[in-house]
């Protein structure tokens, strides 16, 4: 095919499974170097496009603005995002996402060339090139077979997030604010994932944060908004918590932590990208196989058929333990 020169990435939501085609944003950047690459996102994970380097703009989808109560604002909306798409004038687009609307918007933008994820056969009508979608396989690893099966060369996997200087200065203003010293070791925590069912207990988490606060580390709790009355409890155990900043400050304190625990979550994938060791918690069911990405040793699974609260503290401080030694960064107290 002839190289594009204008090129359509989309993937609307979430924070893990647009991190995921991060290698496959450099898979593009790689095959066609001197094409201009855009992005469609909703509009509430933009600034998480702010560290994909190779992604030169961001098309942001403001998907409540759909949910407004007068259908004059939402058909200006979707005029507004529609002209937008196809006055680019793409020459390829590329819809990770395989859903409905990012189908549409894909057949919508006009470019020659469509490739697609395809859930279903009756979305097929989309694309000119449209694998079918396998889920046995890590997300990352079909974004990118997605891209061999239309037709680009393996390349070597890269998977590189880069933090914007203004978020790990955010950060650092956090650390300063909280009386915490980011030269020191820190354990970063979080402790809620996208549903209870993926979650490790938080009394358990507190315990494990007590071990390490004894074993003279630093520990951070994070959380959304939406989590400082599930916090509580945090606080008042007198630790550090970041409930509400923003997710690229989020990343920040995790790219200037010295291991990153938690869940099923988008933010453990984050800190991956940022090559940041993790030790993530995975009990039954989960939906992706291949967690963390690249890193399958860094996991901590539960039993067959358990669920994540089955995993025991000892295991886990064992994990962390290990992970803290392979950083050369074990504070001075030993683990049981």
């Amino acid at each position: 095919m002839e190289a594009p020169k204008n090129i359509l990435l989309i993937r609307l939501k979430s924070i893990g499974d647009i991190l995921f085609t991060l290698p496959a944003v450099h898979a593009v950047r790689k095959a066609f170097p001197e094409a201009r690459i855009s992005f469609l996102v909703s509009k509430e994970y933009a600034p998480l496009l702010e560290g994909f380097r190779d992604v030169d703009a961001v098309i942001a989808l403001d998907r409540t603005r759909f949910r407004h109560p007068n259908p004059g604002v939402i058909i200006a909306e979707a005029v507004a995002l529609l002209r937008q798409v196809r006055r680019s004038k793409f020459s390829l687009a590329v819809d990770f996402q395989g859903y409905g609307e990012t189908a549409w918007l894909t057949w919508w933008s006009g470019a020659p060339q469509r490739w697609g994820s395809v859930y279903r056969p009756s979305r097929r009508w989309a694309y000119t090139k449209a694998p079918i979608r396998n889920d046995r396989i890590q997300i990352a690893e079909w974004n990118l077979s997605l891209l061999h099966q239309c037709g680009l060369k393996p390349q070597p996997i890269r998977n590189e997030f880069h933090l914007p200087a203004h978020a790990l200065q955010a950060a650092l203003v956090f650390f300063a604010a909280s009386g915490c010293d980011p030269a020191k070791p820190t354990l970063f925590i979080q402790p809620f994932t996208s549903s209870p069912n993926k979650n490790w207990p938080l009394e358990k988490y507190l315990v494990l944060a007590k071990h390490w606060r004894a074993a003279g580390m630093q520990v951070i709790f994070g959380g959304g908004p939406a989590d400082h009355a599930g916090l509580e409890p945090v606080r008042q155990g007198g630790f550090v918590t970041s409930a509400g900043l923003s997710l690229l400050a989020t990343a920040g304190l995790m790219k200037s932590s010295t291991l990153v625990v938690g869940g099923v979550t988008g933010l453990l994938p984050l800190a991956v990208a940022m090559q940041k060791r993790v030790v993530m918690l995975i009990g039954y069911p989960t939906c992706e196989p291949g967690f963390p990405y690249q890193h399958p040793d860094w996991a901590v699974t539960a039993g067959d058929s358990s669920p994540a609260a089955s995993i025991s503290v000892e295991t886990v401080i064992e994990a962390t333990a290990q992970a803290l030694v392979e950083l050369g960064a074990f504070p001075s107290a030993a683990p049981p």
